[in-house]
């Protein structure tokens, strides 16, 4: 599996849906615990922002997409819903889940989004 693959968000804007909050886990049993680094020890924080790309001249606007980004820690609370922002040494993860039945066939794979950080940026104005 390929892990922590820098990513360039310059062609999209970024807009805070989700303000960043403690990243929980739920246990079997139904517990919920928050996500802390094996490493640092420090509690995880996970943001959703709107990705939607930078309008360009004789292409028709893209429509965006909603990601959620693990933070290493918390962001603090200058960052909230509607805000614009740059992610910090963005880079993406994949995975894959086996299936139970035949271990050689994958049930499932997908990707996962991390940063170091958030950075504000000023809004851009919508083009007409």
């Amino acid at each position: 599996m390929l892990q922590d693959l820098p990513v360039m968000l310059n062609g999209y804007r970024l807009m805070i849906t989700e303000a960043p909050a403690v990243k929980t886990r739920e246990a079997e049993d139904g517990t919920v615990s928050p996500v802390v680094d094996r490493l640092s020890g420090e509690t995880q924080y996970v943001v959703t922002v709107f990705a939607k790309p930078v309008p360009v001249e004789g292409r028709r606007p893209g429509k965006g997409e909603e990601i959620r980004v693990n933070l290493p820690g918390d962001p603090g609370d200058k960052f909230g819903e509607g805000m614009y922002v740059e992610l910090v040494n963005a880079v993406v993860n994949t995975y894959e889940i086996p299936d139970r039945v035949d271990p050689r066939k994958i049930a499932s794979a997908g990707l996962w989004f991390k940063a170091s950080g958030l950075k504000p940026v000023r809004a851009v104005r919508e083009a007409a």
